[in-house]
């Protein structure tokens, strides 16, 4: 449990302190506590109010709050001290006369971190700062203990700041780094008086406009807080979405006989009642289209996936996504959809279609679309070679030939397009020996045009090869009615009109027998009993999953997807001697003692 000799000691003042403030008469743990406000809804109640205003109110504003100790100091007789609740923070004084023998007494023994509950009324400081003058209120303590920190809160001036302990301790993360906590201005004019009130009261602060996030993140005073509320109105946002469109939510299962919907490593376990192995789920699809095939023509399901492969900040092993299907739909209906849904989730939860990420300003109020050959035409280097054409996809021999001639063109040539001259050499030997071209053709793509999609971008057909679950285009049978969109420079949603016909299932997942054979791990199982409820016919149906993990970095503006996970998957951790002697000499925060 402890981390350092210096921790070790700690805990056991902390324990003595605790012994000490027992035999005040308070219990170190009590169940609960009475509060009139939160700290949030009292700033927003009564921020407005100006020192004369309430100095010389008829009567004075009591009030009852509860928070963290954050920040605490005491001269002689008198205190200040900061509680923290809800991401925000309150200042209180603590005045012996005020508070009683008794009340000064347990905030001597107070520490960082520790939470306690007081009672007093509203002034303001000599700096303008609205703050709770303690003392008892209606016969009820001015004070009291609630939980004591056993541990030392980081430094203050530099909070958590390292980043993979910030992951570790999420919980000290939370409290730790809120933001800018700098109290809000003391105002400098009366408010206008509120229509209904009696003359010689106070009346509560009007409620403040929605604030609307134009400006990029300040990267010095992180808000880690306000990235998990955000991901929370996200997914509120979401539901509200599909719901008003007749959406269903459903559940499906978590554990998988067979490991399908999408061409990934999974995770194994082990059923002992049943004597089974099973794989957790990979994907949710195959189950969501059984559902259409039952007669839930609109479903969406917001799911926990697990995939055993690399971590980055863009993939972690555990994330979640969304899913939905809607029937007599095909792709180019949810490519509006798509369109529709990430405006909506951007004004619901940022007030506003602009968002900040990696630098860049982006307005996903303001689409583009490309298909795949679009795209690897529009971002194709000029030095390699004539710019290709639509005819250059028309077949493998085409599109072989467009990447000998790239090749030739590069001439091992070490300028700026170094790396797309290695990316071309390799994807030839790779079609030489009789790689899928579909895939070829894929991969080009994403390394020719996806870094350049910052702007929201779909990007539209793609080939037969890597789409093992998407229909043909009618007049294109080697391609797939099949879209991605991209924001940042990354993947976030997957999208395809669905393939309804049994056998053609049937023949594609036996193509992903042969590719597993040959030592593609990712590629799918055959599912018997999907192939069959196919049999009984799932009407033309689009379906479309989204990572909810990178639509929160998006609008939250947080470099890596561990960043929007409350808890990632960490390695164990292992600390050295010089380690532990490094922690003992980190600076601590402050408290009274």
């Amino acid at each position: 449990m402890y981390e350092s000799e210096f921790e070790k000691n700690l805990y056991q003042q902390r324990r003595d302190k605790l012994q000490q403030i027992a035999a005040l008469g308070h219990a170190t743990y009590p169940n609960s506590y009475s509060y009139s406000h939160t700290i949030p809804e009292l700033r927003a109640a009564y921020d407005c109010l100006t020192a004369e205003q309430l100095e010389y109110s008829p009567a004075p504003i009591t009030v009852s709050i509860a928070g963290r100790i954050m920040a605490i100091r005491v001269q002689g007789k008198a205190g200040f001290a900061q509680l923290q609740q809800g991401g925000q923070r309150f200042q209180i004084y603590v005045r012996k006369d005020d508070a009683g023998d008794e009340a000064f007494a347990l905030y001597k023994l107070l520490d960082l971190g520790d939470h306690i509950g007081v009672r007093g009324h509203l002034f303001r400081t000599k700096t303008g700062e609205l703050t709770v003058h303690v003392g008892p209120v209606d016969g009820k303590p001015a004070l009291t203990f609630l939980t004591k920190a056993m541990l030392a809160l980081p430094d203050k001036y530099h909070g958590l700041e390292d980043t993979e302990l910030r992951y570790r301790q999420r919980y000290v993360d939370l409290f730790m780094n809120t933001g800018n906590t700098k109290p809000p201005a003391a105002p400098t004019k009366v408010p206008p008086a509120t229509e209904g009130v009696a003359a010689g009261t106070i009346a509560p602060c009007p409620p403040l406009e929605p604030q609307t996030a134009t400006e990029p993140a300040d990267s010095e005073t992180p808000n880690v807080r306000e990235v998990f509320v955000k991901r929370a109105a996200v997914l509120r946002a979401i539901r509200k979405f599909f719901d008003a469109r007749g959406y269903l939510e459903v559940e499906t299962p978590m554990m998988h006989q067979i490991a399908g919907g999408a061409a990934a490593q999974p995770f194994t376990t082990h059923h002992n009642a049943l004597d089974m192995d099973l794989f957790l789920r990979i994907a949710p699809e195959l189950y969501l289209k059984r559902l259409v095939v039952g007669g839930l023509d609109r479903v969406y399901e917001i799911n926990r996936n697990f995939r055993n492969e690399g971590v980055s900040t863009k993939h972690n092993p555990e994330f979640t996504m969304l899913e939905f299907y809607q029937a007599y739909a095909n792709y180019h209906d949810l490519m509006t959809l798509s369109e529709e849904l990430v405006i909506f989730v951007a004004r619901d939860v940022n007030g506003t279609t602009i968002t900040h990420f990696n630098g860049n300003e982006i307005d996903l109020g303001k689409w583009h679309r490309y298909s795949m050959r679009e795209a690897i035409i529009k971002w194709w280097p000029e030095a390699y070679g004539l710019t290709p054409t639509i005819a250059d996809f028309a077949s493998p021999e085409s599109f072989f030939s467009l990447v000998l001639r790239a090749v030739d063109s590069s001439n091992h040539r070490k300028d700026e397009n170094y790396n797309f001259a290695q990316a071309i050499t390799y994807l030839a030997v790779q079609l030489k020996s009789g790689g899928p071209v579909g895939k070829g053709i894929a991969d080009l793509f994403e390394f020719l045009a996806e870094p350049h999609l910052i702007q929201p971008t779909i990007i539209y057909d793609f080939p037969l090869a890597v789409s093992p679950l998407s229909k043909k285009k009618p007049d294109e049978p080697d391609w797939v009615e099949r879209f991605e969109f991209y924001i940042g420079g990354f993947e976030v949603g997957n999208a395809f009109s669905e393939l309804n016909d049994p056998d053609d299932q049937r023949t594609r997942f036996e193509q992903q027998l042969e590719q597993k054979e040959r030592g593609d791990h990712e590629a799918m199982e055959m599912d018997e009993d999907y192939v069959r409820a196919l049999g009984y016919g799932l009407p033309p149906t689009a379906g479309e999953g989204i990572g909810i993990d990178r639509l929160t970095m998006l609008l939250t503006d947080s470099k890596s997807i561990r960043d929007v996970i409350l808890f990632p998957l960490m390695r164990p951790q292992q600390k050295t001697a010089e380690q532990l002697a490094a922690k003992d000499a980190q600076p601590h925060g402050e408290s009274v003692e």
